[in-house]
This record gives C-alpha cells, structure tokens and sequence, in this order.
C-alpha cells in the first residue's frame, strides 16, 4: 500500500474523532445529503438493485427460449419481462451508475469541494429515482391490456401505435411514459450540473488541457444528455397528450405520423449508446495507464475523438430505422455516418493499445476487466459496421444477430467496464480492498457466462429467429443454441451474486485500503479513503495531468514534458 502524505494523516485523524452514529440519524443524514459523494453512491446503489431486477427477468426469458413450444411464462408476461428488462437496464441502471460514478468522481478529480449546485444534484436523483420505483409500481397499479397489475409490454421503445388507447387500454403504458419522462429531467439536471461543475470548479493549474480524461469524457456525455433526452422527453410529454388529450401527434388516421415518434425515439435513442460507452471508454482511460506503469497515449488525439464521437453519434439514429422506407438518400447518408463513426473509435482503441504496449502490466481484477473491455467491444464495433449497411440490416435487423451485438456493446463493454471501475474505486469510496480472489472467480464465471450467450446467439439470427418472439417450432434447427445461450445466462448471474457477496463482505471484512492503494495519479487519490465531505483539506494546485505523480516523483515531473 501507499503512504500516506501529510495532508490525508490529517484528514485521517479528523475522520477518526467523530463520535458513532445512530441508524435513525444516519438514515436521515444520506435522505437529506447534499454531498455529491453520497449521492453519487445512492445511485449506485439503486442501480445495483435494479441490474438484479433486470437480470432476474433476463434469466426469466431465457428459461422460457431455453426449450421450443415451453410454456414457462405466458406471452403476455413475455412482453411485460422484455418491456421492463430493456426499460430497466437503459434508463434506471445504465445511466445512473454512471451518473453515480460521475457525481462521486468528477468534484475529486478536478479539486472541487462539491458540484456546482448540490440541491438540484439531489433533486435529479430523487426524481430519477422515483422514475424507477413508479414504473415497478405498474405491477400493482397498471391495470392494462390484460387486466389489473399489467406492467408495460409496449416494448423499451414503445412504437406508435402500439402505445395508443385503442391498443394499450389502462395505465401500464402511462407507468412507462411517467417514468421514463421522471428518469429524462432527472438525467438532464445531473448533466447540467456536471457541466456547470467541470468549467467553473477546478482547482487551480486544471486548465482544460490538463483534465482528466474522465473528466473530458464526461464532460461530453453530459453535452450529450441535453441533445438526446430533450426530445425524448418532449414525445414523453406529446404521447400522454395523445392518449389523454385528444392531439394527434402519432396517429396515423387523423394526420399523425408513427414515423414521427421512431424519429423523437431513435433520436434519443442511438447517442444513448454512446452516452452510456462514453463513460466507459473513460474508466479505461483511468485504469489502463495505471495498471500499465505509463502515461496515457496520445492524450490530445484521446479528447479530439472523444468530442468527434459526442458529434457524430447525433448524425446516426435514423439507422435504426432503414426498412420504414426513408429513400436511398436518406439511407445511404445514415449508413455513410454510422461507418464514420467507427474512425474516432478505433482511435481510442489504438491509443489503449498503445498505452499497453512496453508497459509493466499488472493484472488486477479491474486490469483483467478492462483487458476483456477491449476485445469485446472490438467485435462489438465489427458487426455494428455489418449493421450500418443497409442491405444487411435489412435482412437482420429484427433478428436475433441485432439482440447479440448490442448485448455485445452494452454487456460486453460498457458493464465490463463498470465491474472493472467497481474493482478501482471501491477502495475509494469504503476504505476497504476488495477481495482479489473472488473478484477473479467473479471475472472468469461472467466472462465464460457472457461468451457462451452473446457469441452462440448471433448464429440462430442469422439462421433467422426473428427477436422478441415468446417461443418457437422444434424443427427450425435453433434449440441446441438456445440452449447453450440460456446456460450461459446462469453462468453470469452466479458470477453477478458473487461480485455482490464480495461488496458486502469486503465493506466489513476486507483490509484497509489507505489513501492510493494503486499508487494512481489523479487528485482523488491524494485524499484519504473515504473522502470527508469537504474532500481536500486544502485546495490542491496542480501543474500537470499527473498532479500526484509529481508529488511522489519530484525528481521526475510531469512538467518536465509538458
């Protein structure tokens, strides 16, 4: 472990003076917080308990795909479990435990005591929040197509007309539209202040040029999050107009247009994706070089494709949409800028590869994670370019091939990457290591688990199984890789206890981390673990991008080669 300096002993030393707390006291303590480290673990933690919701009906539908003609599940409870799986995963776990990660790290990382405004930083997460126990409220409340405690089944992207009155009676689709309306204001609120935050608060000496690249890359995504979730949230708000208003935006025989909502929906969205991988491409940014003994490579070129990507995933969306009949322009313009964007991406990957190469790797778990980050979102990349063409999307698109690559993005890469940030900063934001041994367990279990899913399910795509149908014949030839991908399932949801067994062991039995167990570069080290609420006893000042490595190597400073 690292020493300590001089400044975190102190830190350590007022810390050990509080007096212990009571649970009622700090129940309302984190309830009532400001602090953007307590928040920022709060929507950790809710997304936690959402991703074993999610995956719970993820295990649900491929017990049901396991076998043809299984009558595990009803049709009707297929739709619901598809509907609020993908829901789920999208808007109440992908976006706020990387907001979460965004909250706790941004304020450390550029020296600021707090984000710019701590009441609207607590107010996005309760709204957003909220957004999640309503839509699971459905299952009580949201009398719909098929009778009373009817959860959405209208699908994560709720094509018109399928969301109209006539075809979705009851409420389960208000469930949907309020609740994912709720996640939108809270998301466009957590970017603002992220915003706000990373151009007025850093510390002295952070000129732009001296970021963190996670910062940078949240930076972009938050710029992102205004462009993407506005509309959204603008077809939230045009759809309960429709179904309760009388306005006609999405219907089709008194003037609407259902093309008009796939436009609102896949305008929002497509740069999802990469406001979801964005933050993921910045935890690699952080560990790769750490856990390679070297400064990242090519740091100008890393924040240039970063922002060419933030520009160009907002000139995509309509690639979703090649077989509604938009013309040859419009098709071969949105294949052209979908291709394009693959040019900034393998920029990045090159340059982590780079970083890579000479290094003195050491293989943590969180180095392990990343390492299987890199390969699986190159295949990603791969057939997201196979996609990108038209005619074969065409022929693709509502195949199983389409569930297999972006389970390859969205799995493969973005959640391999919040494992390996879990792994890097959890020492962090405890106190306490987690357990190396188990975490390699949890590594190989979710990488063989992940592998025996999303490789063998690209095959029964191509073979032609359509995606979203609740069974199939015996004599389509699809059953023996069915079965393999559902196996699979089960692989990862083991690994998935295991990393949840971890946290909750390590928080009480695992050895104490200090203040830079990594021996890392960035500010958030230079403060003890866990940060206090006011983070820095003094407001650091820096004079480089490795503001920690100059204190500990003054012989050999950054400044020198910057």
């Amino acid at each position: 472990m690292a020493t300590q300096s001089p400044v975190t002993a102190v830190l350590d030393k007022t810390q050990a003076s509080q007096p212990p707390r009571l649970f009622l006291a700090t129940l309302h303590e984190w309830v009532t917080t400001v602090d953007h480290k307590k928040i920022g673990l709060m929507y950790i933690g809710y997304a936690l308990f959402f991703l074993v919701v999610a995956g719970f009906e993820a295990i649900l539908m491929r017990i049901q795909l396991a076998i043809p003609n299984n009558t595990f599940v009803s049709p009707q409870a297929f739709n619901r479990l598809f509907t609020m799986h993908g829901t789920t995963m999208v808007f109440f776990v992908g976006m706020p435990i990387l907001f979460g990660f965004g909250n706790y790290l941004v304020p450390l990382m550029i020296g600021a005591r707090d984000m710019a405004f701590p009441r609207l930083n607590a107010f996005s997460f309760w709204v957003s929040a909220f957004g999640g126990s309503l839509l699971y409220f459905s299952y009580l409340g949201g009398d719909g197509l098929y009778g009373a405690g009817s959860a959405p089944d209208v699908g994560w992207f709720a094509y018109a007309p399928l969301t109209a009155r006539v075809f979705s009676p009851g409420h389960s689709t208000d469930y949907w539209t309020l609740a994912v309306l709720l996640s939108g204001i809270g998301n466009i609120g957590t970017a603002l202040n992220i915003v706000a935050t990373t151009i007025c608060m850093r510390c002295p000496g952070m000129k732009l040029n001296r970021m963190p690249l996670l910062v940078w890359l949240y930076l972009v995504t938050s710029m992102m999050v205004f462009v993407a979730v506005s509309p959204l949230t603008a077809a939230q708000i045009m759809l309960l107009l429709d179904r309760y208003l009388g306005s006609h935006f999405f219907d089709t025989q008194a003037g609407g247009s259902a093309v008009l909502w796939m436009h609102f929906f896949w305008i929002f969205g497509h740069p999802e994706v990469y406001i979801l991988v964005l933050p993921a491409f910045a935890f690699a940014n952080e560990i790769i070089p750490v856990f390679s003994r070297k400064a990242i490579f090519g740091y100008p070129a890393m924040v240039a494709a970063s922002v060419g990507i933030g520009f160009i995933s907002l000139s995509v969306w309509a690639h979703h949409m090649f077989t509604v009949g938009m013309g040859a322009g419009a098709n071969t313009f949105f294949t052209l800028s979908t291709m394009v964007i693959a040019v900034p991406t393998g920029i990045k990957i090159f340059n982590w590869l780079a970083t890579l190469w000479g290094g003195k790797i050491r293989y943590t778990v969180a180095m392990m994670f990343s390492v299987g980050f890199l390969f699986q979102f190159l295949i990603a990349g791969l057939t997201g370019i196979m996609l990108s063409a038209s005619p074969f999307d065409w022929q693709l698109g509502n195949s199983y091939f389409v569930v297999a690559h972006f389970h390859y993005v969205l799995v493969g890469a973005i959640l391999f990457m919040i494992f390996a940030a879990f792994y890097y900063w959890y020492p962090k934001m405890t106190g306490h290591m987690l357990d190396e041994k188990l975490g390699k367990w949890h590594f190989w279990l979710f990488l063989i688990g992940f592998h025996l899913t999303f490789d063998f399910m690209h095959i029964p795509g191509i073979l032609g199984m359509p995606r979203r149908i609740y069974t199939y014949e015996a004599d389509r030839g699809w059953m023996l890789l069915n079965m393999i991908t559902s196996s699979g399932a089960f692989f990862q949801a083991i690994a998935t206890l295991l990393f949840v067994y971890n946290m909750v062991w390590s928080y009480f039995k695992g050895p104490i981390a200090g203040a830079d167990p990594w021996d890392a570069w960035t500010l958030e080290w230079s403060t003890v673990s866990p940060p206090p609420a006011y983070n820095f006893a003094t407001i650091p000042t820096v004079e480089s991008r490795r503001p920690l490595w100059d204190l500990k190597h003054p012989e050999d400073p950054d400044t020198r080669y910057e």
